[in-house]
């Protein structure tokens, strides 16, 4: 069960199964090296999570160029859409998230998955917290856009 725990959060992160696979492997190595690095403060699942988070990380900058865009932060427009409610499987929603492309994820997941804040998510990737925000606005976008067609598909259908 714990395995799956961990493997779910490296899916969020990868783009596909097998790079949640690799990021899972190298993160439990990880693990394995520095478990003598646990201080018994706070829960070991929490420090575990915080292993493979940074793991998905490291994994994410050495494949991808972080690029800083205009700081001017706008709040994409939802046209009132947030109101829909869908019943979505989580494999489904899973699915919309590894589609988004690797930095929309990587921020999406940092924020609205793991809670940090958009000037600590500037500090990891080495960009602005305007971009964090633009980021994500355009993950939400792109997710809502995704969740909406879904959404009009099992209209149709039924």
């Amino acid at each position: 069960m714990f395995k799956t725990k961990m493997f779910g959060i490296c899916l969020r992160y990868a783009g596909n199964y097998d790079d949640a696979q690799d990021i899972l492997h190298d993160g439990f190595l990880k693990i394995y090296e520095k478990i003598n690095q646990f201080k018994f403060r706070g829960s070991f699942e929490g420090w575990i999570r915080k292993i493979i988070v940074n793991t998905a990380l490291e994994r994410f900058r050495t494949k991808y160029q972080m690029v800083d865009i205009n700081d001017n932060y706008k709040e994409v427009d939802r046209k009132g859409s947030d109101n829909i409610t869908v019943d979505i499987s989580v494999k489904e929603l899973l699915k919309f998230v590894q589609e988004l492309s690797p930095r929309y994820r990587l921020v999406f997941n940092l924020y609205a998955i793991e809670g940090y804040s958009h000037k600590e998510i500037g500090e990891m990737l080495n960009i602005s917290e305007g971009t964090s925000k633009s980021n994500l606005s355009r993950a939400r976008a792109i997710l809502q856009d995704k969740i909406n067609k879904y959404y009009k598909t099992l209209i149709q259908i039924n």
